[in-house]
């Protein structure tokens, strides 16, 4: 996932410990997930596959709002997590949200499409195409509600660490040279002091110049 161009306009740039937390959680995360969905159930009977998309909504709203925004829920909430916890696996710090919510949302979607095929080999389970969908619209949501703002943030902070970091000090190689006109007595980081006018000798000769004292 990492290639010159986006390194060039800021891609990957999170820290090695920052993108192993990610990962860590990532796998951890999906690890759970899969314990909960997979495990089997013990129940009298299952209703057919759902194949149709939003059937399950609807048939839930028309039995009631409870039972509706229950399943609502029940679909959008188990991978919305994924929406944070990808883009943090991934690495990046900076990108445009567009691709990055495609990224996100692409991957869910594959994510739960193999959560769904597992399931409906699991004893007491079923396919449910609206699972796939309300998981993946729980990722995309959670992404664009949390990951431009979290790497906007992050872009400002890096640039007011950058500009607040002192200038270095002059190296003694490039200190400069004292100059032949200057007093061997003053400091040679220190600005020369001026000269003073040719004056004329008593006898009608130049005496030359000389600092100022």
């Amino acid at each position: 996932m990492t290639d010159q161009a986006e390194t060039g306009r800021g891609g990957p740039e999170v820290s090695a410990r920052l993108r192993l937390v990610g990962v860590l959680l990532l796998a951890a995360y999906l690890g759970l997930v899969g314990w909960v969905v997979l495990r089997p159930v013990d129940v009298g009977w299952t209703t057919p596959a759902n194949l149709t998309p939003f059937d399950s909504v609807r048939y839930a709203f028309a039995l009631g709002w409870p039972e509706g925004a229950r399943q609502l829920a029940g679909g959008l909430l188990p991978l919305a997590p994924l929406g944070v916890l990808l883009p943090l696996a991934g690495g990046r710090t900076r990108a445009r949200w567009l691709p990055s919510l495609l990224r996100t949302a692409g991957s869910t979607a594959l994510i739960a499409t193999a959560l769904e095929i597992l399931k409906s080999w699991a004893p007491g389970h079923v396919l449910n195409v609206d699972n796939l969908m309300l998981g993946t619209l729980g990722a995309g949501l959670v992404h664009l509600a949390v990951v431009p703002a979290a790497r906007a943030r992050a872009a400002a902070l890096g640039r007011r660490d950058r500009t607040a970091v002192p200038a270095p000090a002059p190296s003694p190689l490039q200190t400069p040279f004292p100059s032949p006109f200057q007093n061997p007595r003053q400091n040679p980081l220190q600005a020369p002091r001026p000269l003073r006018p040719l004056e004329t000798g008593r006898r009608g000769g130049l005496t030359g110049a000389q600092p100022l004292r």
